[in-house]
């Protein structure tokens, strides 16, 4: 099949499934909540991972005076930040795995 003839075939499929002629395929997905992280667990996460707040930093896209913001408890980190951590605490080895860090 071509890319036309598929575009097609599911576009007809659209219509069917609208008109209640198809059903369509569906997946449903849970995401975990964001987990609340203490300045001390941030900080031992960080040293767990090897790593300098400065390259901590860099990897989750922050200035290092916000991780040490975070590591004094002054700030939390928020969004991507917070969960890139979290999977950082199950898997320290994550930002070299993904190569965000390298040696």
């Amino acid at each position: 099949m071509n890319v036309f003839d598929s575009i097609m075939t599911g576009l007809q499929e659209a219509l069917d499934y609208e008109e209640g002629k198809g059903t369509a395929r569906t997946t449903k997905l849970s995401v975990e909540p964001l987990p609340d992280l203490s300045a001390n667990e941030i900080k031992s996460i960080r040293c767990s991972a090897g790593l300098t707040q400065q390259i901590f930093a860099a990897a989750l896209g922050v200035s290092a005076k916000t991780v040490e913001a975070w590591e004094a408890g002054t700030n939390r980190p928020i969004g991507p930040a917070r969960r890139m951590i979290s999977i950082m605490k199950t898997d320290p080895d994550f930002l070299t795995k993904y190569h965000l860090v390298s040696d």
